[in-house]
């Protein structure tokens, strides 16, 4: 998972490479001013500015809220949702000898057979609820009584929905949700049987969502509410908000392999474009500010023959080797400390 700094080691060294020669040109001799040889291709400014340092994370493009659907029915699967398909309410989930098992919305579970002499509670408003908004019950109070105005209503439901006109409602006629569901996974198959309790479909919220496992090393990097860029599949950026953090570490792999990770969960600002679900994203989280610090272009790193790193201060047509201690990486640009060094000073880059 872990992709380290996003500019960080592998790309200092690149940079140093690139300009050893420059370095070994010196003879050695470090802060002694002496013609470029040769010129210096190009020179950006010292810079005083607040540095994020950043780290870059594998994460997947997905659906928010995935679970799983039990039928309460018994018989054989005549129909199932396809997988990627979008119920709203009052649409048929499956069908257990070709009776509906209809989504309506409500966070509490249908735990309890609702018909007339039935005790108030939220379950019977809930029902209610969504009878009203399907265009049942024309005298119908919405509370959590279940009364005959109630009953009537279930029965021209059902009367609709081709289910037996009973007046009564239990689970083998309908789950609540608290919003429409995305189809995931139909564990359900046409021509299987199923039982009340049986797993029938995993389902999803429709809301998009960025999911990392993020390595507990790096839990530093999630703090909800931080702000985030995300690549999405085609080199599409978006920005992203951390709005969950899981406080429960998760181990896999075995051996050398064993990575322990926390759950991180990401909301786009708006939609992307791409539809695919589990698609692979990169996440750009902000690992620390450093404030009020002299920074150049990380390529202006020069490696120095006796070890560490230094830049090549341009002055007219003179340079000279200053060394330097790196910090923070961010935004292209790295951290630097050296004696004499100030803003506005030019060092030499490689040509672009």
């Amino acid at each position: 998972m872990r992709k380290g700094l996003a500019l960080g080691g592998g790309t200092v060294l690149a940079a140093a490479v690139t300009w050893t020669a420059v370095a070994v040109m010196n003879d050695g001799v470090t802060g002694a001013a002496t013609p470029a040889k040769p010129p210096v291709p190009a020179t950006a400014d010292i810079t005083r500015q607040d540095l994020v340092e950043t780290k870059t994370v594998d994460g997947s493009l997905t659906y928010a809220g995935e679970r799983r659907l039990a039928s309460g029915a018994s018989g054989t699967v005549t129909w199932v949702a396809a997988e990627g398909a979008v119920i709203r309410r009052g649409r048929p989930l499956l069908r257990v000898d070709r009776r509906p098992l209809v989504l309506m919305y409500g966070r509490l579970p249908l735990y309890r057979t609702l018909q007339q002499g039935v005790s108030d509670g939220p379950d019977v408003e809930q029902l209610e609820r969504n009878l009203k908004a399907l265009g049942y019950g024309d005298y119908l109070t919405v509370d959590d009584h279940f009364s005959y105005a109630t009953s009537q209503a279930v029965k021209e439901w059902q009367d609709d929905r081709g289910l037996a006109e009973t007046g009564n409602v239990d689970a083998a006629q309908v789950v609540f949700q608290p919003a429409a569901v995305r189809v995931t996974d139909a564990k359900a198959t046409v021509g299987a049987r199923t039982a009340p309790g049986q797993q029938a479909l995993t389902v999803s919220g429709i809301r998009r969502l960025v999911h990392v496992d993020l390595d507990t090393g790096d839990q530093s990097l999630a703090r909800k509410g931080a702000k985030v860029t995300v690549t999405l599949p085609g080199g599409e950026q978006a920005r992203g908000t951390i709005t969950s953090v899981g406080t429960v570490a998760e181990t896999s792999g075995q051996d050398q392999d064993t990575s322990t990770t926390i759950d991180v969960d990401i909301t786009l600002a708006k939609p992307p474009k791409t539809k695919l679900d589990q698609a692979p994203v990169e996440v750009e989280m902000a690992s620390e500010r450093h404030s009020d610090v002299l920074a150049v272009p990380v390529e202006a790193l020069l490696a120095l023959r006796e070890g560490g790193f230094g830049v090549e201060v341009v002055e007219g047509p003179a340079t000279r080797i200053v060394p330097v201690e790196t910090g923070a990486f961010g935004g292209g640009l790295v951290e630097i400390e050296g004696a004499g060094l100030a803003e506005g000073m030019k060092v030499g880059v490689p040509a672009q």
